[in-house]
């Protein structure tokens, strides 16, 4: 699959040194990004998404994601990704659902995107392709587009009282869209998935772990923790070893069924859906209140 076409490669001035030998102390933003702070340690990347209330997946953020990944995919002191988010009830909320107010930056990554897949799954597959691993500290909420995006890394380690995880699409009217078909299929299963996806609900860590969903649920006081020291533990294997480790084990080839994704997906984009979501936004749809609960208010504005 033919991927997008790197940017300029970020230069290493540009993101700064974890503090006090930590992975995570964030203070300073990548030149020029709104939604993502990076630092770097011991060979450990730090990406940390912040796109406040609740962190959407915005235009915006979709952007600043592909000219990170572009820009590091071939930095040999970079070994392993760490994503997290800022406000730790939230990793990412879903896509934006005004996505289309950022109209010029929509319509570039649309422009952008390799042939045979949209704008949404050519996120999920630029994650899956990375060279580097990449690890989701998942604290909080990931619902749509951020399920996804926690179901297209390598590993996810969740907080066991606070973490949850759900496709909410169809209760918008709509599937999911951004490989999450595919991607739950792979990890748990056509039963399960139709589940998660038909329900609309989101579950708990503990389930999520059950699943294989994600790889594990720990305490909360052990998160930090527990991603620091996987992270630097894969960091600090022998040059090589990464780079024959996900060529013997690939992420799976979804092309043809990312293109029936898009088709039955897009066919249901329509007044309704739309109706829909703006709804939802009036009853309260990204903001913090709202979506601690958003699929109760999701099925009270299908009333």
């Amino acid at each position: 699959m033919t991927m997008v076409a790197p940017p300029p490669t970020l230069g290493m001035h540009r993101i700064p040194r974890c503090g006090a030998g930590t992975i995570g102390a964030l203070t300073m933003a990548l030149d020029g990004y709104q939604t993502i702070t990076a630092c770097v340690h011991d060979g450990v990347l730090t990406a940390t998404l912040h796109n406040p209330p609740v962190n959407v997946l915005s235009a915006t953020m979709m952007r600043e994601l592909h000219e990170l990944l572009a820009g590091v995919r071939d930095d040999p002191a970079i070994k392993v990704i760490v994503f997290d988010s800022a406000d730790p009830e939230f990793f990412l909320a879903h896509v934006d659902m005004r996505i289309l107010d950022e109209k010029q930056t929509f319509d570039d990554l649309v422009a952008a995107a390799p042939e045979g897949i949209n704008v949404f799954q050519a996120i999920g597959e630029l994650i899956r392709h990375q060279p580097q691993v990449t690890i989701v500290k998942l604290a909080g909420i990931a619902r749509g587009g951020g399920a996804e995006f926690v179901a297209a890394a390598d590993m996810t380690f969740a907080a066991l009282e606070t973490a949850r995880i759900g496709q909410i699409e169809s209760l918008m009217g709509i599937i999911p869209g951004g490989g999450g078909t595919q991607y739950l299929r792979e990890r748990i299963g056509r039963s399960r998935a139709l589940e998660a996806i038909l329900t609309g609900d989101s579950v708990d860590a503990a389930t999520a772990a059950a699943y294989g969903w994600i790889n594990r649920a720990l305490p909360a006081h052990e998160l930090d923790d527990y991603v620091t020291r996987t992270a630097r533990t894969v960091a600090a294997l022998a040059d090589g070893v990464i780079a024959a480790v996900k060529t013997a084990l690939p992420p799976a080839d979804h092309s043809s069924a990312l293109v029936v994704e898009d088709r039955v997906g897009m066919a249901l984009l329509n007044a309704t859906s739309f109706q829909l979501m703006n709804d939802a936004l009036s009853a309260g749809a990204q903001t913090p209140d709202g979506e601690r609960h958003l699929e109760a208010l999701m099925r009270g504005v299908r009333h």
